[in-house]
Formats: C-alpha cells, sequence, structure tokens
C-alpha cells in the first residue's frame, strides 16, 4: 500500500486520501514516478578559509558558513541554551535545502560546552565528515547539514 505524507505536519496518510487525517491539511499529490527526497553525502569540496569571530564582529561563539546555498560568510550566534537548526522557518537557523529536515538538529549549550544532537534527521548531521547523532563542538570543527558546511568557532 503506498501512503503520501503531510506537507504540514507529516503524518503518513494512505494514498486515495485528499485531506490529512491528522490536521486537515490538504495532501499535494506528486506525479507517478516523481521523487521528492534526496540523498546527501558529505563532500571533499570547499574552500579551507574560515574567518575568525573578531573578523566577524562576533563576540562569543559561532557557526559560520562555508559553503551551501549561495549563503557563504553569513554567521549565526547561539542564543539561549537551545538553538535549532533546520528546514522549518521556525528555527533558529533556517537552512533552505530539500536535504535538510525541517527539525534536523539541535545545538545545546551545556556545562560550557557546545554539543550538536541529530533530531532523527534523514540526512543526517557529519561532525568532521563523521556522521554522528551527537557531539561535542570544539573551535574549529566542521558541521554539515545538507549541503551546507559550517565552522564552528569559539575564543
Amino acid at each position: 500500500m503506498s501512503h503520501i505524507y503531510c506537507p504540514e505536519c507529516g503524518f503518513q496518510n494512505p494514498e486515495a486520501a485528499n485531506y490529512c487525517s491528522k490536521c486537515g491539511a490538504m495532501l499535494v499529490k506528486d506525479e507517478p514516478g516523481s521523487e521528492t527526497t534526496m540523498s546527501y553525502t558529505p563532500d571533499d569540496e570547499g574552500d579551507d578559509t574560515t574567518p575568525t569571530l573578531e573578523e566577524l564582529g562576533a563576540e562569543g561563539p559561532a557557526l559560520v558558513v562555508r559553503s551551501g546555498g549561495g549563503r557563504a560568510g553569513e554567521h549565526f550566534v547561539p542564543q539561549g541554551d537551545r538553538t535549532t537548526i533546520g528546514r522549518s522557518p521556525d528555527c533558529d537557523i533556517f537552512l533552505d535545502d530539500v536535504t535538510v529536515s525541517r527539525k534536523h538538529a539541535v545545538l545545546v549549550h551545556r556545562d560550557g560546552d557546545f554539543v550538536i544532537e541529530d533530531q532523527g534527521s534523514l540526512n543526517g548531521t557529519f561532525l568532521n565528515r563523521k556522521r554522528i547523532e551527537s557531539g561535542k563542538l570544539e573551535n574549529g570543527d566542521e558541521l554539515q547539514i545538507g549541503k551546507y558546511k559550517l565552522t564552528f568557532l569559539e575564543k
């Protein structure tokens, strides 16, 4: 039996359904043979020049986009104890890419350290080119989420 997933809440519905049985949203049906899921693996390309915190004008830890989505050079400063990362506009760090899950990962500030935790994403979270469920971030670590490569910087 084939299924269709709700674009609003992600609930799995029977293919014959026109509306989501969980939230009532209208279901969008793709043409037969079209595929929307993409698999993404980290690549070895990209430049190795990462700016310093001083060059960015940031005063604390930051995630700097090295490549992906035409956003190289952008930086994000974690706010609070939990910084959400994903394709959902509701995330603190919004990464608009089909290979990024809506709620892909979370950056947790715990006991003076920063830890990246994958949130069950389809394509995974990579820390220093290794797929991880959770990992402590150190200065200069490379984080890859979808096509985005980010560098973690702290003083």
